[in-house]
């Protein structure tokens, strides 16, 4: 392979990693409120909510380079962390404000394209997401409830973006699933770090393994209720048939939490659990035929 080739797919890999595409997928939550709305064929509504998602990627593009510039020196003892491209050197921190002010300016472009209110959403997530770099990362709960908050922005926005009515359930059931997936983070990342936890993250000496466990079990049981209860009172009283599914996903995800899996730190890499992967699809096959395909014999 000629060097400039070898170069050139270096850079690149060098800047998905530094714009985190990989962590891209929490911004899907945009399309929760087209889906359950019955509305996943109406193309008009297809097209905005892709184009909601992508301003919303690379706003947290944007929002992981700040991120990474303001933790460059704690990020260099943490054992995963080091191998981010600030962290190991591989861009300076010039190079990465040039690539950050680009991501923004297409997500100005992007955004732009949609109405004012989801502009309005849009502007609040960035600056809460500046809060978070800034200050409540370091403030213990305040991190992950701070996390769960933008994950329930994220679903209005997919709401706002194509006009159908924002329910209870829309917060509730993200805001329970993102406090879920956090608190499994946080107890993922002391079985990893152990004594170095002060040296990489102060927040996480408040936290405990006993104290993650604890919040992990309540946070289960909160996301458990409030799926089944959506499934039960809304219009698509039949999800209930979905619950089995939904339970062995949950339930399976706890287990990974407890068992110290990597996919407790990076819920990406989800796909190397088998039994979790074909949960999910199960659960999203029954749910789309519950939705879009109705059966007058189940009343």
């Amino acid at each position: 392979m000629p060097r400039y080739i070898h170069h050139l797919i270096q850079s690149s890999r060098t800047i998905l990693d530094l714009i985190r595409i990989r962590q891209w997928y929490k911004n899907l939550v945009v399309f929760l409120a087209l889906f359950f709305s019955a509305n996943l064929f109406n193309i008009k509504y297809v097209q905005e909510i892709i184009i909601a998602f992508f301003t919303l990627c690379f706003i947290s593009s944007v929002g992981y380079i700040i991120n990474d510039i303001v933790d460059i020196r704690k990020d260099r003892h943490h054992p995963e962390k080091k191998y981010r491209p600030l962290a190991a050197e591989k861009i300076t921190i010039s190079e990465a404000i040039i690539i950050a002010l680009i991501i923004a300016s297409l997500g100005i472009l992007l955004a732009l394209q949609l109405n004012t209110i989801t502009l309005l959403f849009i502007l609040i997530i960035w600056i809460v997401n500046i809060c978070y770099s800034l200050i409540l990362k370091h403030i213990m709960l305040a991190d992950i409830l701070t996390i769960s908050t933008l994950f329930v922005l994220r679903a209005i926005i997919g709401a706002l973006t194509i006009g159908v009515t924002i329910s209870p359930w829309l917060i509730m059931c993200p805001f329970f699933l993102s406090l879920f997936l956090s608190i499994g983070k946080r107890h993922g990342d002391l079985l990893l770090l152990k004594e170095k936890a002060s040296t990489t993250r102060n927040v996480l000496q408040e936290y405990t393994p006993t104290l993650t466990l604890s919040l992990i079990n309540i946070s289960t049981s909160l996301l458990v209720t409030s799926y089944a209860l959506y499934s039960f009172l809304s219009p698509y009283n039949k999800l209930l048939y979905t619950l089995p599914f939904a339970l062995f996903v949950i339930f399976r995800y706890y287990h990974l939490v407890q068992s110290g899996s990597i996919i407790a730190r990076h819920p990406e890499q989800i796909i190397k659990d088998l039994p979790l992967c074909v949960g999910l699809i199960l659960w999203g096959i029954v749910t789309f035929i519950l939705i879009y395909i109705r059966f007058t014999s189940f009343s």
